[in-house]
């Protein structure tokens, strides 16, 4: 693969001797000509080994931030706000076929106003917040930071939580 033509340009900067003297034949010329290596890309390009080309200056890259540091940016976020967490179509869609599974079959259609709908959304996600709380309660007691279906388990078990329905 060819090779991108390097020509050099005499230093501007002087360069500054070290203390225990030059290592290399090459730093021990004193020709008085230091040259630098540029690029013929257009600026702000990378080589491609990675490295910017001298005098150029490459775009400040964006900060990682460390793992659960975005995690609970958004806890503090959702503690704070006091909307609604499940989207309302899809939560209205539910309580509509769950109730078609439970009402008898003489009424085809149940007719929902959205003050119902939006009080039983309030109900759920109290229900659910309240459950995660202790399930958590009950990972950390277990010294761990994962929580599994046994905490959520042991947290209905322990807070007297009503056991989920089962249609068939």
């Amino acid at each position: 693969m060819p090779r991108a033509v390097q020509r050099g340009r005499k230093s501007s900067t002087p360069r500054r001797n070290n203390a225990a003297g030059p290592s290399s034949s090459r730093e021990s010329d004193d020709s008085g000509s230091r040259y630098q290596a540029t690029s013929s890309r257009a600026p702000g390009l990378v080589a491609k080994g990675g490295k910017v080309a001298p005098g150029r200056t490459r775009s400040p890259a964006k900060r990682r931030m460390r793992p659960g540091t975005r995690a609970l940016q958004e806890i503090r976020k959702y503690q704070k706000s006091t909307n609604l967490l499940l989207r309302k179509l899809p939560f209205a869609r539910l309580v509509r076929e769950v109730a078609l599974k439970v009402a008898p079959l003489s009424l085809t259609q149940i007719m929902w106003q959205a003050m119902a709908i939006e009080c039983l959304q309030e109900a759920c996600e109290a229900y659910l917040v309240r459950l995660f709380e202790d399930a958590n309660l009950c990972c950390v007691h277990a010294k761990r930071v994962t929580l599994q279906a046994k905490d959520i388990w042991l947290a209905q078990r322990i807070g007297g939580y009503m056991q989920p329905l089962t249609l068939s």
